[in-house]
């Protein structure tokens, strides 16, 4: 007799859909990190104008404007750093006590399963979230480290040492925003993961639902279309 193959409570169907999930999250990400020169990304356009700010801040004066950039950007950080904690608190606590999901499931006539399920469901959705607060602490040091490069970058256009520094400034900056881009997908994966609770062809559609949304914002978005325009070198 052919039997079903299972990884713990976890069924073929689970297992396709997590699978889908994991390679979504992963192609994605390199296809935004990496794209053709032809067809570049919004974060790889982006990184054209974190060099440009670091060129306009050799001249500028005062650097309040930049100061007060870099601040806003590790304030973003903490704040998401901050909510990727709560949710993993979150998440954990209900799989300390899958009951009340399970009772959810109930109402709404959601095949229970066992509670081992629950658990390893939300558990997907924790990594993802425990992923993302990793990258946020990561970027927020970064932005930090930035902004002390920035501090060094020499005022006068005329010192051989001002583009040089303001370069590596920018490669800081850049790598921060990378980070931070990192968490946010992984934010909106472990929404997607969520949807796994109603069943496996909800985390289908969810992935493909998340994927296309990333791959319209980065590719195919009308703010991507207006950066387009005079890209600095």
């Amino acid at each position: 007799m052919m039997t079903t193959f299972h990884i713990g409570p976890l069924g073929p169907l689970d297992l396709a859909a997590l699978a889908l999930l994991v390679a979504c999250w992963m192609v994605i990400g390199w296809t935004t990190e990496h794209p053709s020169a032809a067809r570049p990304s919004m974060g790889k356009l982006m990184e054209n104008y974190r060099r440009e700010w670091m060129r306009q801040l050799v001249t500028r004066q005062p650097r309040i404007f930049d100061s007060a950039m870099v601040d806003g950007l590790r304030q973003s950080t903490t704040f998401f750093a901050s909510s990727s904690l709560i949710a993993i608190g979150a998440g954990l606590a209900l799989i300390a006590n899958p009951q009340p999901l399970a009772n959810l499931a109930d109402d709404f006539d959601i095949a229970r399963g066992p509670d081992l399920l629950w658990e390893a469901r939300i558990l997907t959705a924790v990594l993802f979230g425990a992923n993302a607060f990793l990258k946020f602490v990561w970027s927020h040091r970064l932005f930090s480290y930035a902004a002390i490069a920035m501090a060094a970058v020499p005022n006068e256009p005329e010192d051989p040492l001002a583009y040089p520094r303001a370069e590596q400034a920018a490669q800081v900056n850049i790598n921060a925003a990378k980070s931070f881009n990192r968490g946010l997908r992984s934010v909106y994966f472990a929404l997607a993961t969520l949807a796994w609770l109603l069943g496996p062809y909800a985390l289908i559609a969810a992935t493909l639902f998340t994927t296309g949304m990333l791959w319209r914002r980065e590719f195919a978005s009308d703010s991507r279309q207006a950066l387009l325009q005079d890209i600095p070198e």
